[in-house]
């Protein structure tokens, strides 16, 4: 291992498992190296450097030094000296963080070119056109990183070239014409920093690597890591790296090679190569590639000797490996290698392929994927049976069903979506500038590139559908449309469908259906009839479910959801919310039941509830038969079930001023005014509404117990669990519990047969969670309500917070992600681990689940893993990415239960 009181390491120093030092691509190469492979010699600046910078605005002391003692002996090895007038040594300078963030930070080729060495290296070359194109990338790539030159600066200076000679990248130009592209290029830099390009190329190389620290913290890369959940703190190294050169002629190029294709996880040669072209070419999808395996008639020796390193390359990191390549006059480089980005459905067969070929074991099969992935197999996909026409079509380059409507630039794109439209980002390319409308996009379109573009790997990472490469579009950002074949108009605004498989692009609404995944889960479809994508998800899960310690239950309110959630694979419903019965037509009943006067209206009114209770919990008790179904008695506050103050005011107002009041209204008027809140959801709610309203928690315990006993008559297994909501206090909990027990005890002696029901409470209220011991004593379960714990924890209303400061909040760093969406460890997590601390202390045989929405995010569930709780509920679309998810963490973990309800 290398000296970590260092902060520069030569490649053959290191290894793939110091990445937290190296960063990925350093750490790769530095693999590769010792593999033996064909790569560039040269040496990586650790992320340590880079955090000292960010932090002190400066280079640490002695880093100078040191990267002038690792230049000097890749001058040695080499034969060539950085800045030699005659035979100069040049170098790329290349970020590159522990994880991948493609295209988000920068990279600088040519360093070591001036004015005078140009001239030697052309004269070395023998190619005057090579020489001044890499002169002109230099310009271009130092004035756009170190000085953060506008790009539209540096096109106009090449502009005058392109419409001399009718061309339209640089590439193109003759060399004369390219010398003077450097020229206009360096007036620019001059005019714009108050300075010359620096000659010296010492100052170059400082500046280089000064500019890819920096390039960590832009809004784009800040942008990258919080949708990736990376975290910021960790720097990125920087490579330096002996140039090659893939634009020597039609005998050198470049590439980017994948072991198995990324999309749909196919083994097989694929990937996109380039003759003539520097790899920047290539990721920034503005010359159009060729697919690999055609570089077997252009250059056979080198495809030889580069299947030979993908296969190597593969069988060593035991996965899809993503690699850069470059060919000098027939020479092959490896320029980088990592575990490369793929989709949902590629990760889950490839990650069944390699267990089948003896790579992987099942377990590492199960970590090689995630919930977030099978999520996204979920979603629908386009129906074959549609009229919608086809105006193009490109490569599909990340696999979806995406409609939305046309956006011609990132800025466009957020504007659209934050009014609630799903949006297409159309771009001829795309940069890491267009990275906030990505985000924001539904699905990605862009008329240059491939597989292996900017836009490609991205949208794989972020899970978008994309396609690239549609050349058939004539895409005018300016005038903000584009033409399509057949002088088809998109203007901004239309509606395009994108079909991220087959790269077909339609204008209009294409109509979806279920995934075929979905279907599986459905039980509409076998899994002898089933593709290779659902045998793969169905395999990989199945372990899971053996390898799991957490429990898998759903939150379900109707017979038709717990059907569906048993279905999916739930082992039992963790909340059924009972006031979701009492909306519809039924809500007269609680008006009835607010409004009555004395115990004999209230008991008018339970005896209408109560048989509607019991038929909803017939059919939920018959649908779960055998497994264990959570009831959460009356939760909401009352003015839930009563009409707006504001409305009934005006309607009795009316209806006075017409000379005909009506009583009942008038009534009503009185009862909503009686039983206003201020806040609500901090009021008359959940286990006070139970104490306050005597009987109400009653009827639905008669309910259930009687719903019970009638299942159970008809040869049904019942487990039921009834859940106090909002509970404070061991007193609350005690006197609900005997009110609870006392009802059960009643129905059991008028069916003749015991009840054998849980009586638990959700945890939701802070201090629920520091009473949690005292609480325990009188509670057979608990379930962790995590949405209002998270409410009552930050003192934030969920239904206002998320569309008013948090986006300045995420912006400002105070949190990652939605204390919503992903459970807040520190704060709310900490509530978690102490109630499940004190709890069990108390009752040893305390049963602990979560029933909140975070029940369902992968995040979470690998927290609640390690908290020690018995089981999970989310909605029962979610069951199989929890299962899933359950079964990773017991497999991180490296434990193995099983679910004890």
């Amino acid at each position: 291992m290398p000296q970590t009181d260092r902060y520069v390491f030569d490649f053959a120093e290191g290894n793939k498992d110091l990445k937290d030092l190296l960063g990925g691509k350093g750490a790769n190469l530095a693999e590769m190296t010792r593999l033996g492979l064909p790569v560039p010699p040269g040496f990586t600046i650790a992320t340590t450097a880079c955090r000292t910078y960010l932090s002190t605005g400066d280079a640490p002391t002695g880093l100078s030094q040191e990267i002038g003692e690792h230049l000097n002996r890749l001058e040695q090895v080499i034969g060539r000296k950085l800045g030699d007038p005659d035979d100069p040594l040049l170098v790329s300078v290349r970020s590159g963080g522990k994880f991948s963030m493609p295209g988000m930070m920068e990279t600088i080729l040519d360093i070591g070119l001036n004015d005078q060495s140009v001239q030697g290296l052309a004269k070395r070359s023998g190619d005057d056109h090579f020489a001044w194109d890499s002169y002109r990338r230099l310009l271009q790539m130092y004035a756009r990183t170190v000085l953060e030159v506008p790009d539209e600066l540096l096109q106009a200076a090449l502009s005058p070239g392109y419409a001399e000679w009718g061309v339209s990248t640089p590439e193109q130009l003759p060399a004369a014409a390219i010398e003077r592209a450097c020229g206009a290029l360096q007036e620019v830099i001059a005019e714009y920093s108050g300075r010359p390009f620096p000659q010296d190329p010492l100052e170059q190389l400082d500046l280089a690597v000064r500019a890819v620290f920096r390039s960590w913290a832009t809004p784009r890369a800040t942008l990258y890591r919080r949708q990736e959940h990376i975290p910021d703190d960790l720097g990125t190294a920087v490579n330096v790296m002996g140039m090659v050169f893939g634009n020597r002629g039609l005998d050198s190029g470049t590439g980017v090679a994948f072991t198995r294709d990324p999309g749909s996880g196919e083994p097989g040669v694929y990937g996109d190569y380039l003759q003539d072209a520097q790899g920047e070419d290539v990721v920034a999808g503005v010359r159009n590639t060729v697919p690999l395996a055609e570089l077997e008639s252009i250059d056979p020796r080198s495809y030889a000797q580069l299947l030979t390193a993908m296969a190597t390359l593969e069988q060593h990191y035991r996965d899809l490996c993503d690699i850069e390549f470059t060919i000098e006059h027939g020479r092959l480089w490896i320029l980088q290698t990592r575990v490369g980005k793929r989709t949902a459905a590629a990760a889950f067969r490839i990650a069944v392929q390699l267990v089948d070929e003896g790579v992987i074991t099942l377990d590492d099969a199960l970590m090689r994927v995630t919930g977030d992935q099978l999520g996204r197999l979920m979603f629908p996909r386009f129906d074959s049976r549609h009229d919608v026409p086809v105006i193009a079509r490109g490569v599909g380059a990340s696999p979806g069903a995406a409609v939305g409507v046309a956006a011609f630039d990132s800025v466009a794109a957020q504007r659209l979506a934050s009014s609630g439209r799903n949006v297409i980002l159309v771009r001829r390319e795309t940069s890491p500038d267009d990275l906030p409308g990505m985000v924001a996009s539904t699905g990605i379109l862009t008329t240059r590139g491939g597989k292996t573009s900017h836009a490609a790997v991205v949208a794989r990472g972020m899970g978008k559908t994309c396609v690239c490469g549609v050349d058939s579009l004539v895409v005018d950002p300016v005038a903000r449309r584009a033409v399509a074949p057949g002088d088809v108009v998109i203007e901004e605004g239309d509606v395009l469908s994108l079909d991220g498989l087959t790269g077909f692009v339609y204008r209009g609404d294409v109509p979806v259906v279920a995934s075929p995944v979905v279907e599986y889960f459905e039980g509409r479809v076998a899994l002898a009839d089933a593709d290779d994508l659902v045998r793969a998800v169905d395999r990989v899960l199945r372990h899971a479910d053996v390898r799991r310690t957490l429990g898998v239950h759903a939150n379900a309110d109707t017979p038709g959801d717990a059907q569906r959630a048993r279905r999916f694979g739930a082992e039992g419903i963790g909340l059924c919310r009972t006031e979701h019965m009492f909306l519809g037509d039924r809500r007269r009943l609680v008006e009835r039941l607010i409004l009555a006067e004395g115990p004999t209206e209230q008991e008018a009114a339970f005896d209408e509830l109560l048989p509607l209770q019991r038929a909803d919990f017939v059919g939920i008790f018959q649908a779960m038969d055998g497994l264990p179904v959570t009831v959460r008695l009356i939760d909401p506050p009352l003015h839930e079930f009563l009409p707006d103050f504001t409305e009934l005011s005006v309607q009795v107002a009316l209806d006075r001023a017409a000379g005909r009041p009506d009583e009942e209204a008038e009534r009503l008027l009185a009862a909503v005014r009686r039983t206003h809140e201020s806040n609500p959801m901090l009021g008359l709610r959940g286990v006070r509404l139970g104490i306050a309203i005597p009987g109400l928690f009653a009827m639905q315990t008669r309910a259930i117990a009687e719903a019970a006993a009638i299942v159970t008559a008809e040869g049904g297994t019942v487990r039921p669990e009834i859940m106090v909501p909002l509970v404070a206090s061991e007193q609350e909990m005690r006197l609900v519990r005997h009110e609870i027990e006392s009802v059960l005890a009643k129905v059991a002696e008028e069916t003749g047969g015991a009840v054998p029901a849980r009586i638990g409470t959700m945890i939701e209220v802070p201090r629920a969670a520091l009473q949690a011991g005292p609480i325990a004593r009188c509670a057979d379960f608990f379930s962790f309500g995590t949405n209002d714990l998270t409410q009552l924890t930050w003192a934030f209303s969920r239904d206002d917070v998320e569309a008013s400061f948090f986006p300045r909040y995420l912006d400002a760093d105070v949190f990652a992600v939605s204390p919503f969406e992903s459970l807040d460890r520190t704060g709310v997590g900490r509530l978690v681990q102490l109630a499940v601390e004190e709890g069990r202390n108390a009752n040893p045989d305390l049963l602990i689940g979560v029933c909140g929405e975070h029940g369902g995010d992968p995040d979470s569930i690998d927290f609640f893993a390690a908290a020690g709780l018995d089981y999970v509920s989310c909605s029962p679309f979610r069951i199989p990415v929890a299962r899933l998810e359950a079964g990773r963490a017991a497999t991180s973990a490296g434990t193995t239960t099983s679910d004890t309800r």
